[in-house]
């Protein structure tokens, strides 16, 4: 079976820059390429942060750049207006439940908590077999290592198995993560 084609990746990212510059860059980088493939940014709506760099990225190259934030955040004017489509809904939940539906693979920049928990919630429906769309780790400057040894220990001590471990792209640059999402296989 041949993986379906990805017309738009769900990226999750810091609300905040973070404290590398390379961050934004590699958010900037990946915003850039999705565009110039033609494929199309689903993101938590925000202008703030990553969020916000990458969202910016994907439209000054000409793409489409969906946003979905919760009516509470869109109240503290932090919702992105200059997106090609912005969906405020009621909850956190349903935030994340229309950006999954929205999205043909799921990519985790640097972020914090709600970075964590998002991808975390992606690997966790593949695992359960709830979807069988690709999930990355844009590793920039090792920031998500940590993240894969503990994923790896998990399968050591057999919380997870090596086939889910086997499906979490991790690449270092944006260019690599996207050609591996792009010709991943479905999940087992």
């Amino acid at each position: 079976m041949r993986p379906s084609p990805i017309r738009r990746v769900c990226v999750y990212c810091g609300s905040r820059p973070g404290a590398r510059l390379a961050y934004a860059e590699a958010a900037r980088s990946l915003g850039t390429l999705l565009a110039e493939a033609g494929i199309g940014l689903v993101t938590g709506g925000g202008r703030v942060g990553l969020m916000g760099v990458v969202a910016d990225a994907v439209l000054a190259a000409g793409g489409e750049a969906v946003g979905v934030i919760p009516h509470a955040l869109a109240e503290r004017e932090v919702g992105h207006d200059g997106l090609t489509a912005l969906h405020v809904v009621a909850s956190m939940h349903e935030r994340k439940a229309t950006m999954a539906d929205l999205a043909d693979a799921f990519v985790a920049l640097p972020g914090g908590l709600g970075t964590l928990e998002e991808i975390a919630e992606m690997l966790t429906w593949a695992q359960l077999g709830l979807h069988d769309k690709p999930c990355g780790l844009l590793d920039v400057e090792g920031y998500y290592a940590p993240l894969v040894a503990f994923v790896d220990h998990a399968v050591g001590e057999g919380f997870v198995g090596a086939e889910h471990r086997a499906a979490l792209v991790v690449e270092a640059e944006p260019a690599a993560l996207l050609d591996r999402l792009r010709s991943a296989p479905p999940r087992p």
